[in-house]
């Protein structure tokens, strides 16, 4: 060859140089396929196992300090202490007592079967661990209910409560299955649900085991005799021993019953006919009388019990628990003596009562009324016993809202008229009477209906119910229509309990913050760990709501027209409010329940420190109903006593109004707004209330100015008729001695009823007013002074005036003047005394007759100029116009001057001698008319007075 290559790759080379231009190069090498799936799947594998490793190295982290499995916790139970609110004193040491342990041969296959159907239906498939339950038991719990079916195995339970503190964390949940495992490989199956059955707890009263469960609930002598019904219903209870007890809450069990039944059906263990047939049977059917009473605090701690369970998972009977609880033991002890008839006395021994006590800052349980003569397991009225709660749940639903949202004041005006739900169906008040346009507090403390609902409506069925839910209160949506109209006033079905108002009730007092009530604080393992259960605060409305509707409380106790005046106790600040609610239409036709009988009588209290709910009532309808005085205020009464008793040596507090309220006087309510009173407004219309700062109102009311402008124009017009009125009245005054004695006698032409006269004496002695009164008169002065001049003014109130003298004569003239006496002219009895001149005596009696009834002035001017008998009769008969009848008849049927002389000293007015220008002495008595007749004496009497 002519060219030498030294290598291939250098023929090629040279190859490919020789090919012609132009000329395709072919095409390039393909690279391999699967190259970069090659490498992802490699990085995957790579990751996989780094992760595997740590995985695994983190596993044997969290499991090297697992506990082992030790034979004498799985088959032994540790007590729990639980101690007071001081932290020290251990009120009870619960569990390792009620035990009855049961082999597995002697439980029945029916009730093996019923706690394996809910509890872990492939018991008898794992290895301690399903993690295709874990998976499942979301659809399980979907599609039959909640509750239905755990995530956890029947061993990993074991586990958890014999070993592991309830605290939910990765590492416990990893030891929990790691231990569970090591359990399978150490016991079998038929061993492991052995300790699950006499482990587990089933009720208050450290019911725990399920031959123990078996007694107390049905009173059989052993597990062995239990029904398919009954089986169902305790191995329903583990999952909520209290939602779920026959005894107290009938309804809840019977749908768990039900539920485990369906599961039994589903899973092969029995038929659906025999499901069906089971489902028929009461849940109340067979269950034991419940004898066993209660020991001391056992109320309260049946609620630790149920809390420690709830929130930590851990046995507190078996897990040698050290349990720190808020009882305050001064005010459960005094708690259980109103409960035993020794504070208050009880209608009867069916009564019943729950309260409960609630530290306001903390939402800390200082005490628990269960109810009356209590037994073990038994229905607790406090915690358990759900009733409507009517006007009680005003302030939550209705006015708390709308101070929330809309920024009502405490004056805002509500219209209390005929009224009815948005459906048509009426609303009507208590009392059933409307009383018009009212302030909010003064509708809340008069617990009007119908004011409740409007408010209820302005805010809105949402608003309501977020409220609500703020303060613990998740009620019921029944029938599809979540929070109705009859919500306002309380129309629940199912109800709430003293636990929950007094939760809800103590954010008020609390500026607004919501504390859970509750009675633990902490839980302390037997490994030294520790769980803090206080629950969190947590606001649930502003401070402007919480303040303005405890001072709308505060006028429930406090006002006239508040319904809880009787709860009222000197140094202390309380707010509440009231309720009751009544028996349906068919208990009272069923039951024989008159009209007024009430079903529940609620009263929700709280100081600036303590919040006490009580409920009073009947368990069942049949056991009676609340009538009675003592039966209607017992509730007020159990608060009063409680809240005095807690209050005692200890600081009293007040609610402090927060920066975003305003105090504004305003008028009150006359229509839909609010306005501030004017200069004219009355005092009794003004009232004082609280305001959002930036809403209170700045027009001023017009109202009464407008009336006053009114009334002045109105005052005007009736001053110009009364002084053109006053121009017409003319007075007149005469006067006149005869017989020792000066008459006067005065009188006003046109003068009105209640026109009135003063007249004054000038005498030698100096000035004095004889008489002052209404309508005309008379006066006798008696022995004047010889030679003197006595002059008379009388003036009117509207002004006018008149005046009259007299001379005495001398004493050389006494006689003459006394036989014939002629006034002189003063100028001031003019044309009025010379007519009178001519009148007979018989005319001038009739006239004074007539005098004492109308007393026109010309018939008492006609005195002046008849005889001496005549005259004195008429003068002295003109005196008595004031006095009685008879005395007028005397008067007005003298026919001469003997009889006129026996008017006169029938009607002459005697005054004390020593009463200056009164009359002073006694005239003789004259000879009477007729023999049959006896002479009329003097009589004596006061100031005269006259009758218009």
């Amino acid at each position: 060859m002519s060219d030498n290559y030294r290598s291939r790759e250098e023929r090629r080379r040279a190859m490919n140089d020789n090919k012609p231009e132009g000329k395709s190069q072919g095409k390039p090498k393909k690279k391999k396929k699967g190259g970069l799936f090659r490498k992802i799947v490699a990085a995957v594998l790579l990751i996989g196992i780094i992760g595997l490793i740590a995985g695994v190295g983190t596993f044997f982290a969290m499991i090297s300090d697992a506990p082992k499995v030790d034979d004498s916790v799985l088959k032994n139970s540790f007590s729990s202490k639980v101690y007071a609110n001081d932290g020290k004193t251990v009120v009870k040491e619960i569990g390792a007592q009620k035990r009855t342990y049961v082999q597995y041969d002697e439980i029945p296959q029916v009730v093996k079967n019923a706690f394996i159907a809910t509890e872990d239906v492939r018991f008898y498939k794992h290895h301690g661990v399903d993690f295709y339950r874990i998976g499942g038991a979301l659809m399980a719990n979907f599609k039959n209910g909640f509750g239905a079916e755990g995530g956890s195995t029947i061993t990993q339970q074991v586990v958890k409560n014999s070993f592991l503190s309830p605290k939910k964390t990765v590492k416990r949940k990893v030891q929990e299955m790691w231990l569970a495992y090591q359990l399978e490989r150490k016991y079998s199956k038929q061993q492991i649900l052995e300790m699950y059955l006499n482990k587990i707890y089933f009720a208050s009263g450290e019911v725990y085991g399920i031959e123990r469960a078996a007694e107390k609930f049905y009173g059989v002598k052993s597990v062995k005799d239990l029904t398919l019904d009954e089986a169902a219903m305790l191995a329903g209870l583990p999952k909520a021993p209290t939602t779920y007890n026959p005894v107290t809450n009938p309804e809840n069990a019977t749908k768990r019953r039900n539920t485990v039944l369906n599961l039994m059906a589903k899973n092969g263990f029995i038929t659906q006919a025999e499901a069906d047939k089971a489902k028929q049977v009461d849940v109340q059917a067979h269950l034991a009388k419940q004898t066993e009473s209660t020991s001391k605090y056992d109320v309260f701690i049946d609620q630790v019990i149920e809390e420690v369970k709830k929130k930590t998972d851990a046995d507190p009977f078996s897990a040698g628990l050290e349990i720190y609880t808020t009882l305050d033991t001064n005010a459960q002890d005094y708690v259980d003596d109103v409960m035993n008839n020794k504070v208050v006395n009880f209608p009867n021994d069916k009564f019943q009562a729950g309260l409960v006590v609630v530290d306001n800052e903390t939402g800390g349980i200082q005490a628990i009324g269960g109810g009356r003569n209590r037994v073990s397991g038994g229905l607790n009225f406090a915690t358990n016993m759900r009733r409507q709660p009517g006007s009680t749940i005003k302030p939550i639903l209705d006015y708390g809202p709308a101070i929330e949202n809309l920024k009502w004041s405490t004056g805002q005006p509500l219209k209390d008229e005929e009224y009815h739900y948005s459906n048509g169906t009426p609303i009507r008040n208590f009392g059933r009477n409307y009383k018009g346009w009212v302030s909010a507090r003064e509708a809340l403390g008069r617990s009007l209906n119908i004011p409740a609902l409007k408010a209820f409506q302005a805010t809105g069925a949402d608003k309501a119910k977020e409220f609500a839910t703020g303060l613990g209160l998740k009620l019921d949506e029944e029938d599809g229509e979540a929070y109705s109209e009859s919500y306002s006033i309380g129309g629940f079905r199912t109800g709430v309990t003293p636990l929950q108002m007094a939760g809800a009730y103590s954010a008020f007092a609390n500026e607004g913050m919501y504390n859970a009530p509750h009675t633990v604080t902490k839980v302390k393992f037997p490994d030294g760990t520790e769980i803090d259960l206080t629950p969190k605060p947590k606001r649930a409305m502003q401070d402007y709501t919480a303040f303005m509707m405890t001072d709308m409380m505060k006028s429930v106790v406090n006002e006239s027209y508040g319904t809880a005046r009787a709860v009222r106790t000197p140094g202390l600040e309380i707010a509440g409010k009231t309720g009751t609610s009544n028996f349906s239409a068919a208990d009272k036709q069923r039951y024989n329940i008159p009209d007024a009988g009430e079903k529940d009588v609620w009263f929700n209290g709280f100081t600036p420190n303590y919040t006490i709910s009580v409920w009073t009532g009947y368990e069942t309808p049949k056991d009676g109903y609340i009538l009675s005085p003592n039966e209607t205020g017992m509730a007020k009464n159990i608060f009063k006593h409680v809240i005095t008793h807690i209050s005692e040596g200890k600081p009293k507090g007040s609610f402090k109004q927060p920066d975003s309220v305003v105090e504004r006087s305003v008028e009150k309510p006359t229509g839909k707004d609010l306005k501030r009173p004017s200069g004219s407004t009355p005092s009794s219309l003004i009232t004082k209330e609280y305001f959002v700062r930036g809403t209170a109102p700045t027009k001023v009311s017009q109202t009464f100015v407008k009336k006053e402008k009114e009334e002045k124009k109105e005052d005007k017009k009736e001053n110009k008729k009364e002084k053109k009125d006053n121009k017409d009245v003319k007075p007149k005054i005469t006067a006149s001695y005869s017989g020792g004695a000066i008459s006067v006698n005065w009188s006003a032409s046109n003068a009105a009823s209640d026109t009135t006269f003063t007249v004054t004496m000038s005498s030698p002695n100096g000035s004095e007013q004889l008489a002052s009164g209404a309508g005309a008169g008379g006066k006798t002065i008696s022995n004047p002074a010889p030679g003197a001049t006595y002059s008379f003014t009388v003036t009117t109130n509207t002004g006018e005036s008149a005046s009259s003298s007299v001379k005495v004569p001398d004493s050389s003239d006494q006689a003459t003047e006394d036989d014939s006496t002629k006034p002189e002219d003063d100028g001031t009895t003019d044309d009025n005394q010379n007519e009178d001149n001519s009148n007979t005596d018989q005319n001038n009696g009739s006239d004074q007759g007539d005098d004492s009834s109308t007393q026109p002035d010309d018939n008492q001017n006609n005195n002046n100029g008849n005889n001496n008998g005549s005259n004195n009769g008429s003068n002295n008969g003109g005196n008595n116009s004031g006095n009685t009848d008879n005395n007028n008849n005397d008067s007005g049927n003298a026919n001469d001057g003997n009889s006129g002389n026996n008017s006169n000293n029938g009607g002459t007015t005697t005054p004390p001698a020593d009463n200056g220008g009164s009359d002073s002495g006694s005239q003789t008595p004259q000879t009477p008319a007729t023999p049959s007749t006896p002479a009329t004496p003097a009589t004596p009497q006061q100031e005269p007075t006259t009758e218009n």
